[in-house]
């Protein structure tokens, strides 16, 4: 957001200063001396000027990483045309698409770059899928990688171009900091070019829910600079890669982030909110026990697996299950991407290929998991059909008509098969979503008597129960989650919150 004032501020001054060399040179000394983007603005309004051509000089010498630089590339000998299209692209706008470069400024941008430490990756240099699933996790190129897996069939130059847009965000932000900097202070400088400078921000619910493709897949993401989790998180590794900051992708349930870890300290890089740290219980639930930690390459998996979230929720499954094959590669042990690909399969008719992977999922408990999801042994029990786990995936809003649909659709499931545990939990949190807790209350309590060993159950069971100042079977309900979670080596804060709240108001 700042670029956008700055262009405002000395846009206006330009208004008054068109014939004032003094004022033009008081501009001049007033700009970040680390800021390319600043001098190339002032450059923009006064290129026939000595000021003008100074900031020309200053962002080429930020851009080529040293006024000495053993490469130079003397800005005379440089097409004027060319120098207006890098200029373009460093001063690109929110919601521009990118615009085409040719092959010379591809490539001289390309030199700009040279140095940054991802071209020592043997990925950088793949020009084929195949290469990258048989590198080394350690030695993939997530940009390359990611363009050369999702942009298969379309143009391959749009993936050049938004490289290109990378190589120059990692030269800004390599601008800005000092020799040798450390991982904390990388952290500090890529967040406050991101959110603060470019101004990423998370785009409103109504608006990701609808597209959520739009804000997951990385060439929108640097056009729209809005972005959900898995958007920005891609695009920040892709930055560190370059900045030669090791940084992890993490995956706790419904979510993406990026932590930096040393060994002996750990950083969580919240990208939703503008890369603050959270502490890692903040992402641990009740049933979560630990956060996953991903590869790179798995990265690459994970947004096809996003891809495929996204035709899920639209009913789309042919291009859902293309997603999950594509993502299969590179996530070839996922447990949840086999029982979703094996979904996807009984809704398409494939009911042979739906079983068998769902046989292969149905007994697996994870290890991040303190107990393991039962809808794919309930269906091959025949505690349910195809048309209740589609219920399942249905797609609610905002609106309290969605949720009234859903749980109409879920009361004529639970009606056909009363033993399907995901459909009687789904049906109760849809009832909580409603505010209505006596009727949550009820199914839950029918979850539990056919199943009473899921510890979010048992925990929902002793929030009401204690709101209803039924004490003994609050109490009975949050022992029996205390000892799932504690045999698994998990003490969520969710159980400890409830217990000191429950103490205070119906002690033992």
């Amino acid at each position: 957001m700042t670029r956008i004032f700055l262009f405002l501020a000395l846009f206006c001054l330009s208004l008054c200063m068109a014939a004032s060399p003094l004022k033009i040179c008081a501009l001049f000394r007033s700009l970040d001396p680390k800021s390319i983007t600043q001098h190339l603005a002032l450059y923009e309004l006064y290129p026939d000027s000595v000021e003008g051509q100074l900031a020309l000089k200053k962002a080429w010498e930020l851009l080529e990483g040293s006024p000495h630089s053993s490469t130079p590339a003397p800005l005379s000998s440089i097409d004027p045309s060319i120098i207006h299209a890098l200029i373009g692209l460093v001063n690109k706008q929110a919601d521009e698409t990118a615009p085409q470069l040719s092959l010379q400024e591809l490539q001289l941008i390309d030199r700009l770059a040279s140095k940054l430490p991802n071209r020592k990756l043997k990925g950088f240099y793949a020009t084929t899928e195949a290469e990258v699933l048989n590198l080394p996790t350690e030695e993939v190129d997530l940009a390359n990688g990611l363009f050369l897996s999702h942009l298969e069939d379309e143009n391959k130059d749009s993936g050049k171009v938004y490289q290109a847009i990378m190589d120059l965000m990692a030269l800004q932000i390599l601008a800005k900091l000092p020799p040798n900097a450390t991982p904390l202070q990388k952290i500090s400088a890529i967040n406050a070019f991101i959110f603060f400078d470019m101004g990423f921000r998370f785009p409103p619910h109504s608006s990701y829910a609808k597209d959520i493709d739009l804000y997951t897949f990385l060439p929108s993401v640097l056009d729209s600079r809005r972005g959900v989790c898995l958007g920005v998180s891609l695009l920040y590794i892709c930055l560190a890669q370059r900045l030669s900051l090791p940084i992890e992708m993490v995956t706790p349930p419904g979510h993406i982030y990026v932590r930096y870890n040393d060994g002996q300290n750990k950083l969580n890089i919240e990208t939703t909110a503008r890369g603050i740290h959270m502490p890692c219980e903040e992402y641990l639930g009740i049933d979560t026990r630990a956060l996953q930690e991903r590869t790179v390459k798995e990265v690459i998996g994970l947004a096809h697996f996003n891809q495929a979230a996204a035709y899920l929720r639209q009913n789309q499954y042919e291009k859902t299950l293309i997603c999950y094959q594509k993502a299969q590669p590179y996530l070839p042990h996922d447990m949840l991407l086999k029982e979703l690909t094996g979904y996807t399969h009984l809704f398409l008719g494939n009911f042979d290929e739906g079983k068998q992977l769902l046989e292969e999922v149905k007994d697996h408990l994870p290890d991040h998991a303190v107990t393991k999801e039962n809808m794919a042994e309930d269906y091959l029990n025949g505690a349910a059909d195809v048309e209740g786990i589609k219920t399942i995936f249905m797609e609610i809003d905002e609106s309290r008509d969605s949720l009234l649909k859903k749980k109409e659709a879920l009361e004529k499931i639970v009606e056909k098969y009363p033993k399907f545990r995901a459909g009687i939990f789904s049906l109760a949190s849809t009832h909580l979503q409603l505010h209505r807790s006596r009727e949550a209350l009820y199914w839950l309590n029918v979850y539990h008597s056919l199943h009473p060993n899921d510890p979010t159950v048992e925990y929902y069971l002793t929030v009401l129960c204690m709101e209803r100042c039924e004490a003994n079977q609050a109490w009975e309900h949050l022992l029996r989650a205390e000892k799932m979670t504690e045999a698994r080596g998990h003490f969520p804060r969710a159980l400890k919150e409830v217990r000191q709240a429950l103490n205070q108001r119906c002690p033992i």
